[in-house]
């Protein structure tokens, strides 16, 4: 599995899992409704992964992190 699948993935189970916490602390105990709310939040990073322009996960995000290295190098020197 890619790192960027990976933080995909990461990313997508907090979500989840913070959502539901939430869902089910405010005294919802529908389940299903909990589903349905832990599913939605899930999209947002869904819809990250598949962008391939988003710093975080896209194509750019390797990119963006070799220039973030070489500015980081330079000012450490």
């Amino acid at each position: 599995m890619k790192k960027e699948h990976l933080e995909i993935l990461k990313s997508a189970i907090r979500h989840f899992a913070i959502t539901a916490g939430g869902i089910y602390a405010a005294g919802v105990r529908d389940w299903k409704a909990i589903l349905i709310g832990t599913v939605a939040a899930i999209v947002g990073p869904a819809i990250r992964g598949i962008d391939k322009n988003d710093p975080a996960f896209g194509l750019i995000a390797d990119v963006a992190d070799a220039e973030i290295k070489k500015i980081v190098k330079k000012l450490n020197k």
